[in-house]
């Protein structure tokens, strides 16, 4: 006979299980979360530049690889094990999920595809440029002819003084826009702090939130934004190449605020310790996660600044800081204006050099040519792409599918308030590329 007390728990249980499948749905998600965390972890051994940010337990990291010759890659085992977590995920019963589950679970599931993804790419599977990004990203950039650039060029090439080459023109107008060596710290501080004066008049961030700048040299990047956890960060920036005016508040807002850094410590800080969603706490850079990080990172500078804001604040500032001519800015900024029409440029680079259409010698030239690249930007961009190969997608189409997400819901310039309200959602909820599309 079973005592009453015991009786009494049983009948609890059972209700808890037959009753409640929106707990019982949550707890099978943070366990598949936990598994997904420690798997990406485990890839990250067999690939250096997959993890990107991890900050959960570490008893969770697994251990470091022994032995001579490197082991090899464990397809199989990995394969079935992020088999299983989507099969698990797809059993879940989400019919009485609220939107956060249900975001949760779209999320969990995005990442976990893009983790097979990985998986069949590392292990020798062959995809083209657009299959790629679409396994990895969950989006496929539009592609654009040779004529629609040709086009752009052309304007271009009215509003830029000199004769020849429309990138040679531009490579010496902007020499006079480059920041001195020796001003360039003083500058990205004037451009931190207004990018975060700026975000936090909009958006509440975590008390001890806090990062620091390094200057590097050596990468096929020109700035970085390394996440640690408990909101701290390191920002990395490339000096291996002239660093121009522009690019102070572009690294600013991009990897700080409201870039990379508000990004991440608002997950960590909505998701991870408030919700206890340990998925969060590793960022496998091939993946969704890394088009909503972009993106959002690009589209933060224009929410960080919109209209003639930037312009007005660089040449009342930063010029001055920088020792530049604040009477040149209008115009700087007008031709910068023409010139980001051409964005999608690097990725036709990029899909015509990796999908082997051209080789590394023309692809240089269409960078030169098209991106407006001088030939040392060019080489360095090409080490990128052969380095993260279709992730050049997540900056302009990540770039166009936030604007579109936040404006398709009202958050147009003119109405700032219900802009920032959507922006701060964004970065503080489970999202992925065609959610945001469709919504």
């Amino acid at each position: 006979m079973i005592p009453k007390a015991a009786q009494l728990i049983l009948l609890v249980a059972t209700w808890f299980v037959c009753y409640c499948p929106q707990k019982q749905g949550e707890m099978n998600m943070n366990t598949i979360a936990e598994s997904y965390v420690k798997l990406v972890l485990k890839i990250g051994l067999y690939d250096p530049d997959y993890v990107d940010a991890y900050y959960g337990p570490e008893a969770w990291r697994p251990a470091k690889l022994q032995g001579e010759p490197a082991q090899p890659f464990p397809f199989e085992e990995l394969d079935q094990e992020v088999s299983g977590l989507m099969a698990q995920l797809e059993n879940i019963n989400q019919e009485k999920f609220g939107e956060p589950e249900k975001l949760r679970r779209a999320y969990l599931y995005k990442q976990l595809s893009s983790v097979k993804a990985r998986i069949d790419l590392l292990s020798g599977k062959k995809m083209t440029f657009d299959e790629e990004s679409k396994a990895l990203y969950d989006a496929v950039a539009p592609t654009y002819n040779q004529e629609y650039f040709d086009q752009i060029l052309k304007e271009l090439e009215g509003a830029l003084p000199g004769l020849g080459e429309v990138s040679e023109r531009l490579a010496n107008f902007r020499k006079a826009f480059i920041i001195p060596k020796e001003k360039l710290d003083a500058v990205f501080q004037a451009a931190i702090a207004e990018c975060r004066n700026r975000t936090l008049k909009h958006m509440a961030l975590p008390e001890n939130e806090n990062f620091k700048v390094e200057y590097v040299t050596g990468k096929s990047w020109s700035a970085y934004n390394w996440y640690k956890g408990n909101y701290y960060s390191v920002i990395q920036v490339n000096t291996d190449l002239p660093i121009y005016i522009d690019q102070a508040i572009d690294y600013a807002c991009h990897e700080g605020y409201p870039g990379h850094h508000v990004y991440n410590a608002l997950l960590e800080k909505h998701l991870m310790r408030e919700k206890n969603w340990m998925e969060v706490s590793v960022y496998p850079l091939f993946s969704p996660q890394s088009l909503i990080a972009e993106g959002s990172a690009n589209f933060g500078i224009d929410m960080a600044f919109p209209g003639n804001q930037r312009v007005e604040f660089e040449r009342e500032v930063l010029f001055p800081v920088a020792g530049l001519d604040p009477a040149a800015a209008e115009k700087y900024y007008a031709l910068l204006g023409l010139r980001k029409r051409l964005a999608y440029a690097d990725n036709e680079a990029a899909r015509q050099y990796l999908d082997g259409k051209i080789d590394k010698e023309a692809a240089l030239n269409w960078l030169t040519k098209y991106s407006l690249m001088t030939q040392e930007r060019a080489e360095r961009r090409v080490r990128f792409i052969e380095q993260y190969r279709s992730y050049v997608i997540n900056y302009n189409l990540g770039q166009d599918i936030v604007k579109h997400y936040i404006e398709k819901n009202g958050g147009t310039e003119d109405n700032p308030d219900k802009r920032w309200e959507l922006f701060h959602r964004l970065l503080s909820t489970p999202q992925t590329p065609t959610g945001l599309y469709k919504e």
